[in-house]
């Protein structure tokens, strides 16, 4: 039982990392293209209660986790931004856009190069009095590797309002921008659906598990 507790918070507080990062990224990026709107309302922070949001921030990951689900999914308040502002707008969109997807793929790396480096060397610290809190960094790398791929490359798929879609909307023609607009009503339809069927979990042996294990070294 204190296990299980024990990694739901490690998982939790890795999610919480992995999707603070991905709004900042966007926010920042935006900054530095020429909108200041998330500077100005505060969301520039790595503070996590700042971007918090109670169900897809903690309901959803302790739903999953408790459910046994093949893969842990979480997301944040996203972060405003006034495409309006941006000094290039189509340009401005594609960075914006990616700049989440970006800091979870690095963070996801990073996560995986600590997970191998101390799995390679647990031989020094595992006999230590310190195997407790090496073992708990062991587990948030690990959580880090899962947790980031997932959002980045769920967050490419080209389906509104996730990253994949604002990333795709500059290359298309006028026509498909507006159908694509009037589709961002029915996005979070369409994504409860994969959730919720086994149409996700195929997407995330395909893709995500391969790469998952490729960072975590199996």
């Amino acid at each position: 039982m204190f296990n299980n507790l024990n990694q739901l918070i490690i998982l939790i507080l890795s999610l919480l990392f992995a999707v603070t990062l991905h709004e900042v990224a966007h926010g920042y990026a935006a900054y530095r293209m020429g909108d200041d709107t998330a500077k100005r309302l505060g969301r520039l922070t790595l503070n996590p209660l700042k971007h918090l949001d109670f169900i897809g921030s903690l309901v959803l990951p302790i739903a999953l986790f408790i459910t046994d689900a093949p893969f842990i999914f979480g997301y944040a308040k996203p972060v405003p931004v006034n495409f309006v502002n941006l000094h290039d707008i189509k340009k401005g969109m594609i960075l914006v856009s990616s700049a989440g997807v970006l800091a979870n793929f690095g963070v996801a790396i990073l996560s995986g190069g600590l997970f191998q480096t101390m799995v390679h060397f647990q031989w020094i610290w595992y006999g230590t009095i310190f195997r407790s809190f090496f073992q708990d960094l062991l587990s948030f790398a690990g959580y880090s590797v899962m947790i980031n791929t997932v959002l980045a490359v769920f967050n490419l798929m080209p389906i509104p309002p996730l990253d994949g879609s604002k990333i795709l909307i500059p290359f298309l023609p006028v026509s498909l921008r507006i159908a694509f607009a009037k589709m961002e009503h029915l996005g979070m339809i369409i994504i409860f659906f994969l959730l919720i069927t086994d149409s996700l979990s195929r997407f995330t042996l395909f893709f995500i598990t391969p790469l998952i294990n490729f960072l975590l070294g199996r």
